[in-house]
């Protein structure tokens, strides 16, 4: 299932059960106003509120947590471009400031001697 923002996702769970903003609001002890508010996108509710409006549709609410790329994997990926960047940034060190000016890294240096 793709994930939706809590606003469609209670409109979903209101319209699948066949109830009007003022009938769930009755149902979950709250004001059709805030409802509305809900569903609009101008309020969010507290994960307390969530659960019992989506309880009042007849529905139940699972929380899934999901972690973004794995610790390990993000830190390693990190480290790579960190290195990457320190390697660019030496090498731009190494660059000739002037057009005529000889490089001062040996490898780059031939390589622009053999053109």
């Amino acid at each position: 299932m793709r994930p939706v923002d809590v606003a469609t996702f209670l409109h979903r769970c209101r319209t699948d059960a066949g109830l009007t903003q003022r009938a769930l609001a009755e149902r979950a002890g709250t004001s059709a106003a805030a409802v509305c508010h809900y569903e609009r996108g101008t309020r969010v509710p507290r994960a307390d509120t969530l659960v019992r409006l989506v309880a009042a549709t007849g529905a139940t609410l699972q929380w899934t947590a999901h972690r973004f790329p794995a610790d390990g994997a993000a830190r390693d990926s990190l480290d790579d471009n960190g290195e990457i960047l320190a390697a660019v940034l030496d090498l731009a060190e190494h660059l000739p400031r002037r057009r005529g000016e000889e490089l001062a890294a040996p490898v780059f240096a031939r390589l622009a001697a053999a053109r």
